[in-house]
């Protein structure tokens, strides 16, 4: 008897519908064909043991199954649900009728208990897009799968579920999910507040402009002045996440089993940090299965650098392409997958090795050679993909005594939302552009073209400071995100002269002088 169950194959964040064609003859031989990996073809092994701990003899026949497509790899054990069900279908143990109006996803454990997988969000979409009926997945998924709507999804326990739903001897009840109702109310709440805090109003001012205008932004200054904890407010001040926005970013997180069992919606832009120990295909995803890696679990989010000297060289690198492209593409002889990336790159060094160098609090103790080498191990070319780089000084005792706290991440929240919409006004009619820092250079003179005054004033910046000529882009694109945070239809000459103000590291004597 040949039964047909479906399933899906997840690879990045692409789904294919896979077809499990079970066929039983006479013999005792088991086949499994469909380029499975080894999780797969142990499935044999978890699904003999699950059936006999819920009351099933697996069947003593020759059974042949097909896995199509053939040419897409099946990986993971995710597959033991439906190969399950086909085998108990065609030994007409399940009642094989109504099995093509549905899609199966599930690990078995040894006593038939279904198990969470990876993927179960976007397998829900490719379900709908389908046309599938309903989506049965393991109890711990049903709440991310049910945000697709217009699909029912059932959460289920074990094996035994699933064939009582089959066969009718047991009614269950889809997972009903209010999508944007459950959106709106997780929408509301941040851990950290820039109300905390005090002092350092110049750094506090560069990051609501890399806010408002998706800048990425790094800020150099000696240990304890206070870089980690305003990179950790950065979210606060963020515009929210839209629907649109939220589904993408959960979709990654679900692919890479970061979703918890009550999370079904990521509703605030994501804050990554990774140590400066991490490797490579850790930073920007791949491996044998291919994996999102942290520059995309920051999509629509942060990622900030902390120390970014300590990182090794050859991983910052890697992140040149995705910072300009805002998509990872990662190529193997296996495989070729690509993952979305468009996320703000905040980073935080000392300024040399020591972390004192032009404290005037503290003496510094390294070498001009030193604090050379240190300030080498990030290139020119990653430096050029940061438009603001800001110093910070050691908080003076006076802010840190101060009794009232800072402005509140909502007014500068609200500030940073009205920008954001004067910026969604004008790219409009561009697909892709949705912020000042993703402008092209045509884009550039068309929206941020200086004033005479204006030219001439950053004409005298790059000449007596030595501006790098790859500098000039960057403050356009930042005084016109300072322009738009000032509701002024035209950059102006104090845009430019604010903007320039946050190239430090461009400057040809930096190395030289204190800060």
């Amino acid at each position: 008897m040949l039964i047909k169950t479906f399933s899906a194959a997840v690879t990045g964040l692409e789904v294919t519908t896979v077809t499990i064609e079970v066929c039983l003859t006479r013999g005792v031989l088991f086949h499994l064909s469909g380029l499975a990996d080894t999780a797969v073809k142990e499935s044999r092994d978890r699904i003999v043991a699950a059936m006999m701990n819920n009351g099933y003899r697996f069947p003593v026949a020759d059974i042949t199954i097909n896995m199509a497509p053939a040419d897409i790899r099946k990986e993971g054990a995710g597959y033991d649900l439906p190969l399950s069900i086909g085998i108990l279908a065609a030994d007409g143990k399940v009642n094989s009728n109504g099995l093509d109006r549905y899609m199966l996803v599930g690990e078995l454990g040894l006593d038939g208990r279904l198990l969470p997988v990876k993927g179960a969000l976007p397998i829900a979409i490719k379900a709908r897009s389908e046309n599938f009926k309903g989506l049965i997945v393991p109890r711990q998924n049903v709440r991310e799968a049910a945000v697709v709507n217009n699909l029912d999804v059932y959460g289920m326990d074990s094996l035994s579920d699933v064939i009582k739903f089959f066969n009718g001897t047991k009614e269950y009840q889809p997972e009903i999910f209010d999508t944007r109702k459950v959106f709106y109310e997780q929408q509301k709440h941040y851990d950290f507040d820039f109300a905390d805090v005090r002092g350092q109003q110049n750094v506090k001012r560069a990051l609501e402009v890399a806010a408002a205008g998706g800048h990425n932004i790094i800020m150099i200054g000696p240990p304890g002045s206070g870089k980690s904890m305003m990179a950790k407010r950065l979210p606060s001040i963020l515009p929210p996440l839209s629907l649109a926005e939220s589904l993408e970013t959960t979709q990654i997180h679900s692919v890479a089993g970061k979703l918890s069992r009550d999370t079904s919606l990521i509703t605030q832009r994501p804050f990554r940090s990774p140590h400066h120990t991490i490797s490579q295909v850790a930073l920007v995803g791949g491996g044998n299965n291919p994996q999102p890696g942290e520059i995309s679990l920051s999509h629509n989010g942060v990622l900030f650098c902390d120390e970014l000297p300590e990182f090794n060289r050859t991983v910052l690198e890697v992140m040149r392409q995705p910072l300009e492209d805002r998509r990872i593409t990662i190529s193997r002889a296996k495989y070729s997958v690509e993952f979305p990336c468009s996320f703000m790159f905040v980073a935080s060094m000392n300024p040399c090795p020591c972390g004192y160098y032009g404290d005037p609090t503290h003496h510094c103790v390294c070498t001009p050679g030193q604090i050379q080498r240190y300030m080498n191990k990030i290139s020119g070319p990653l430096i050029d993909r940061i438009d603001i780089q800001v110093e910070i000084a050691a908080i003076p005792f006076n802010d840190i005594s101060k009794a009232e706290p800072g402005e509140p991440s909502e007014a500068i929240r609200e500030r940073v939302i009205a920008a954001r919409h004067i910026q969604e006004q004008r790219f409009k009619d561009y697909k892709g552009i949705h912020c000042n820092a993703q402008m092209t250079e045509r884009m550039i003179h068309q929206y941020a073209e200086p004033d005479d005054n204006s030219l001439e004033l950053l004409r005298t910046a790059m000449e007596r400071l030595k501006l790098s000529a790859r500098a000039y882009n960057r403050i356009l694109k930042v005084a016109r995100t300072i322009a738009d945070l000032d509701n002024s239809e035209n950059v102006q000459s104090h845009h430019i002269a604010e903007a320039i103000g946050y190239r430090n590291l461009d400057r040809g004597d930096w190395a030289e002088r204190g800060i």
